[in-house]
């Protein structure tokens, strides 16, 4: 299955709707086509429609490789969709709906539309915790928002609920592995115990830093913490991984996005 490299490789690749659909089989299928009603592998493919027809008898016996996705009754075709898609995934600090309409050719509302459908796509389809086997997994928080130096000197100041105009956000980087991340309503011991164990096994190594918060953790997992007072650095104790995430995404969201709404934020956090 072909990969493009670069955005020209990836526009010239999908402009051809045999490439687009080969792609899309080899993600969707790749062990052969199967009905998505009955489950059945030998469904007749019909050239002149790009879609299959199953050879059972049945309701919505003619299937295309849109169903069952994000693409589903979108009336965008499938080389504009997969361009995005690979637009969206290979911009890291993010790309603009502005921009992906003007490569594409599609409206701006169609574009924002379509940004969203791919983030959610972009959602950890597994059950499965981060960490494990002893793997290291960092635990950190941070807020999103408005600039400080608009606030009061009373709204500055951190307390267990966050920030005046901000968004309070946790994450959690396997090293080597995923980041989950999820928006949290406080800092409380209670609400971040309870995200940590969501998502971490319990035979992981945990790194965070000396928010009070934390502590207890040490009965279910190997805890070390990194004062950021003294260091950000104790050897392999440290959360800069997360620090680099949260930078990368902070770019992406002042730099890119410019103005999120708050209950849009989980979407930006899934790209």
């Amino acid at each position: 299955m072909t990969q493009p490299k670069t955005l020209q490789e990836a526009i010239k690749h999908f402009s051809n709707p045999d490439n687009a659909l080969a792609y899309m089989v080899g993600l969707r299928w790749p062990s052969g086509v199967v009905c998505p009603t009955c489950g059945r592998k030998d469904a007749r493919f019909l050239a002149n429609q790009g879609k299959w027809q199953c050879k059972s008898v049945h309701a919505k016996r003619q299937f295309s490789a849109k169903v069952g996705t994000i693409f589903e009754d979108s009336p965008i075709s499938l080389e504009k969709w997969l361009t995005a898609v690979w637009m969206i995934a290979n911009c890291k600090n993010g790309v603009s709906s502005y921009e992906i309409a003007r490569t594409i050719g599609v409206t701006q509302k169609s574009a924002w539309f379509m940004m969203h459908r791919i983030r959610l796509a972009m959602q950890s389809g597994s059950f499965l915790k981060v960490g494990g086997s002893g793997k290291p997994v960092e635990v950190d928080e941070t807020l999103i928002g408005g600039k400080a130096r608009h606030m009061s000197k009373r709204a500055i100041r951190i307390t267990s609920t966050g920030m005046k105009d901000k968004t309070l956000v946790v994450g959690i980087l396997e090293r080597g592995g995923q980041v989950c991340t999820a928006v949290i309503p406080n800092r409380r011991k209670n609400v971040l115990h309870a995200e940590i164990k969501k998502h971490v096994s319990a035979d992981s190594i945990l790194f965070t830093d000396s928010l009070p918060s934390y502590e207890g953790l040490e009965s279910q997992y190997a805890h070390k913490i990194i004062d950021h007072a003294v260091a950000y650095v104790g050897g392999a104790v440290h959360t800069n991984g997360l620090e680099n995430y949260w930078s990368l995404l902070k770019r992406g969201l002042e730099g890119t996005y410019v103005s999120v709404e708050t209950f849009h934020l989980f979407r930006y956090l899934n790209e």
